[in-house]
């Protein structure tokens, strides 16, 4: 066996560059890094064949003393920490001193820069384990650092490069979530002498708009929560934007980039009971916390970390996205492509008036001006309204008031027994009234077994089912667990079930195959499951069957109560599968449809 011994600082260098400096967006990502820690407010990057060939970024940050410039190409070497306490509490991007040293020991660089003291900046060079001293170089304040032929000089690495396009595809995703997590400073990207991204110094919304494009920005919700030692900002795309891939998930931890399973599991949970079969979330988000609270010292990439206080942080996160996702549509402000004008104004409607419940009114002679009918009548017997409405008269006040009081508007009628049409102040909103209505019932059923008071609604004829022996089995065992869920449940004979008591807001349903379901799902799972960890899915079948079907023809009156239930109740904007339930075309976009003004 060869005798130990220590290894060329060449090498030693080549080695950390293997895990520091993976590909040139690597690279890109720890000069980025410096340039934040110096303080730049203008960075401008120049790639060359997806940044293999050269990358060049240039800031107006503090920049480098001469007699600094060899020891910043020196592992190990910085001006970031100096002490054990200094390692647990880091403010900075880079703080390992090993990055600059690294990409010298697998490519040409040249380092220049001027501190706004100097007469002059210096430059040095760097190539493998060689390096220049400084000389005199033309410069205004800040660095440049010149990064040539990556891997030239370890030619089984460079193999291992992707093609250009692929390679700058990683350096333009480096890019992004820099210019990110830093929307008061200017960034600049070039590839092959073509400006990619120009970005202007922002506010957090505007920046992440420019990136990530306006239909993130419109689909979008800000976020903002504190708890004690931590404050969570940015921006949640509901979940009808929701994404096939996590292309769109952007996580920072004091403006740093991670990938951290806590924190992606906690963002799953708050978005399980609105997101689509396998899509993925879209977001945003920066977590402010104490740096004594956070490890970054995990893996030179610095994109893991570990929290003192992770249980902690997991429901912190779950709890703000939670209530954000969950902002019922009358306190969210619904954004459109462009200013809708109203095309008619509203002071033509008389001031009589539908109330819905006692809470809000609306108009209902307006119905009459559109259709040249009387208001609505009571719905028809044999076909339960959704919502109990009477006609009344209420105190006279703006029209466009009340209009602009209700985001999702009035009914105007339905579309082949599946949709609501309905008219508010920017235009016309569709409405999917079944998938509408299962949300609605679906928080209503959580609501109501969070307090363990589901209402329970006596039938007046039961309804008898045959059922297998299996069933009968469950029923029997299950009472307590039955009755929790608003049923009560009777053996009638070794093979007949009959149901006398539901909940209340599912009394519309088909009872008995609304049992059945509700057995098969206790027998495949358990009673502890279905009240625990089961226990939403379960609410979310209930509620499926409890909601109005599809031909189903709705009074005016029945519809309204619809829209009103759903901008009081909270993710009404998905059904419990995670599709969207609504979506409005502003009358801009319906006067471009039928060319007016042309």
């Amino acid at each position: 066996m060869p005798p130990i011994k220590p290894l060329p600082e060449l090498l030693i260098n080549q080695i950390a560059a293997g895990e520091v400096v993976e590909r040139p967006a690597s690279a890109l990502k720890e000069i980025l890094e410096n340039s934040i820690d110096a303080g730049a407010k203008k960075i401008t990057v120049q790639l060359q064949q997806g940044g293999i060939k050269q990358i060049r970024v240039a800031d107006n940050g503090a920049g480098i003393a001469k007699d600094e410039l060899l020891l910043a190409l020196t592992r190990h070497s910085t001006s970031k920490i100096s002490t054990l306490e200094d390692l647990h509490k880091i403010t900075s991007l880079g703080f390992r001193g090993e990055a600059l040293a690294s990409i010298a020991a697998v490519a040409r660089l040249t380092l220049t820069s001027q501190q706004q003291e100097q007469e002059h900046a210096w430059q040095i060079h760097a190539e493998g384990s060689t390096a220049s001293q400084p000389a005199p170089a033309a410069l205004t304040q800040g660095t440049i650092v010149d990064v040539n032929d990556l891997y030239f000089n370890i030619p089984a690495r460079r193999k291992f490069l992707k093609s250009e396009t692929t390679e700058f595809a990683h350096c333009d995703e480096t890019f992004k979530r820099i210019a990110l997590s830093q929307a008061n400073i200017e960034f600049m990207l070039q590839h092959n002498g073509k400006i990619r991204r120009h970005l202007r110094a922002a506010s957090m919304p505007q920046r992440i708009a420019a990136i990530l494009g306006d239909d993130f920005g419109q689909a979008g919700t800000l976020v903002d929560e504190q708890s004690t030692g931590m404050h969570l900002t940015g921006m949640v795309a509901l979940p009808a934007f929701a994404r096939s891939s996590r292309d769109m998930q952007y996580f920072f931890v004091n403006n740093r980039f991670v990938s951290d399973k806590l924190i992606s599991h906690a963002l799953r949970e708050a978005y399980r009971d609105v997101l689509h079969l396998e899509r993925h979330p879209a977001f945003v988000l920066f977590l402010e916390i104490d740096p004594e609270s956070v490890d970054v010292n995990v893996h030179p990439s610095k994109t893991e970390v570990r929290f003192r206080e992770a249980r902690a942080l997991h429901q912190f996160i779950f709890h703000a996205i939670h209530k954000a996702l969950a902002t019922p549509h009358r306190e969210q402000s619904i954004q459109t492509s462009e200013p809708a004008p109203i095309a008619r104004p509203f002071s033509k409607y008389p001031q009589a008036s539908i109330a819905y419940t006692g809470k809000v009114s609306q108009p209902a002679s307006f119905y009459g001006t559109l259709f040249g009918t009387a208001p609505p009548s009571p719905a028809a017997p044999g076909n339960p309204p959704i919502a109990a409405a009477t006609v009344t008269a209420v105190q006279p006040v703006s029209n466009e008031e009340k209009h602009d009081g209700y985001p999702l508007g009035f009914a105007l009628g339905q579309l082949h027994g599946i949709y609501i049409l309905a008219q508010n102040t920017r235009g016309l909103v569709v409405v999917d009234m079944h998938a509408a209505h299962e949300r609605i019932l679906y928080e209503q059923l959580k609501q109501a077994l969070d307090r363990h008071e589901i209402a329970m609604q006596p039938l007046l004829i039961p309804a008898v089912f045959h059922a297998d022996n299996l069933e009968v089995a469950v029923a029997e065992e299950n009472q307590d667990t039955l009755i929790q869920l608003g049923f009560d449940i009777a053996i009638l004979s070794p093979n007949t079930l009959a149901v006398r008591t539901v909940p209340a807001t599912l009394k519309n349903a088909d009872i008995a195959q609304l049992a059945r379901d509700l057995l098969h799902e206790i027998r495949e799972f358990g009673a502890s499951q279905i009240l625990t960890a089961r226990r939403n899915e379960i609410l979310a079948t209930l509620a499926c069957h409890g909601a109005v079907r599809a031909n189903r023809q709705l009074t005016l009156e029945e519809m309204n109560a619809l829209l009103r239930d759903m901008e009081q109740t909270e993710r009404a904007g998905q059904c419990n599968h995670g599709r969207p339930t609504w979506f409005e075309t502003s009358l801009a976009e319906l006067d471009k449809l039928f060319m007016r003004g042309k």
